[in-house]
């Protein structure tokens, strides 16, 4: 994977004239050995988007991290073999990292949001929008360490200690938040279901996003349209013998393949 080096970064931002051009931002190194932080962040306007790189790197830096993965600026979304090789590859990175950041640019509160206030967040089931987006379900549960930053970039707690209130806005068991998927005896519906109500720009992303979720690989091919969620189903039926992949029941009711169209038909699966 590609990592960014936090100090070549700041000291580029500090002094642009005296920044040595030979110095490399961008390194590759082994995910498994290799100590760094990762951000988790939803995608906004470039300017906003180049603050929360300079932020999270400041922040890496504070907790004693030299690496820092943002997506934005370690994958090379030109090349399609690198993005499918990042795409299939991310909930790993996630899970081998010592930190998570998760940006939260929608709370100006200096506390985590304790109830659904649908005032505020009106267009995200009240909730901030972070949580209903589909990327960020799998970089919730891979990471062993999230720590969520409001918009200003002050710290509002961590994944362990709101456990309770995150089992409550995403239906994922408190298990699964504390320690993580493996070794837990879990259903494909279940799974499914954390999902339901989330949404991606891309209509492929809705399966891309869940790969690492269950364990398999798939080749991107965008514009493949919701042919790509049917695909992760049948990949799931090829390794696994879990029959609840066939439980969904969508909102409304239709005839045809017994595999699901989308997430959301999984969406009262989360006691399966």
């Amino acid at each position: 994977m590609k990592l960014l080096d936090v100090e070549a970064v700041l000291d580029r931002e500090t002094d642009i004239q005296q920044y040595d051009p030979e110095r490399e931002v961008l390194k590759e190194l082994d995910d498994e050995v290799t100590r760094y932080a990762i951000l988790s962040h939803r995608w906004v306007r470039q300017r906003a988007g180049y603050r929360k790189i300079i932020k999270s790197c400041e922040q890496a830096k504070k907790d004693g991290y030299v690496w820092l993965w943002v997506d934005t600026c370690c994958i090379d979304k030109r090349s399609s073999s690198e993005l499918s090789e990042a795409i299939n590859s991310m909930y790993r990175w996630y899970r081998n990292a010592q930190m998570c950041y998760a940006y939260l640019n929608d709370i100006g509160e200096s506390t985590f949001p304790a109830k659904r206030d649908h005032k505020k967040f009106d267009k995200s089931n009240g909730w901030p929008e972070w949580f209903v987006r589909g990327w960020t379900l799998q970089e919730l549960i891979a990471p062993k360490q999230v720590e969520f930053f409001n918009k200003d970039w002050v710290p509002i707690g961590n994944k362990l200690c709101f456990a309770p209130t995150l089992e409550r806005i995403t239906g994922i068991p408190r298990k699964v938040l504390t320690s993580g998927l493996a070794g837990k005896r879990l259903g494909v519906a279940q799974i499914m279901s954390w999902a339901a109500e989330r949404r991606t720009t891309r209509v492929e992303d809705r399966a891309y996003s869940l790969m690492g979720l269950f364990g398999v690989n798939m080749p991107m091919l965008y514009g493949e349209g919701k042919r790509a969620f049917q695909r992760l189903q049948l990949e799931i039926i090829r390794v696994s013998s879990d029959h609840s992949v066939f439980a969904w029941n969508p909102r409304i009711p239709r005839t045809g393949s017994v595999l699901a169209e989308d997430p959301s038909d999984f969406w009262d699966c989360g006691k399966i």
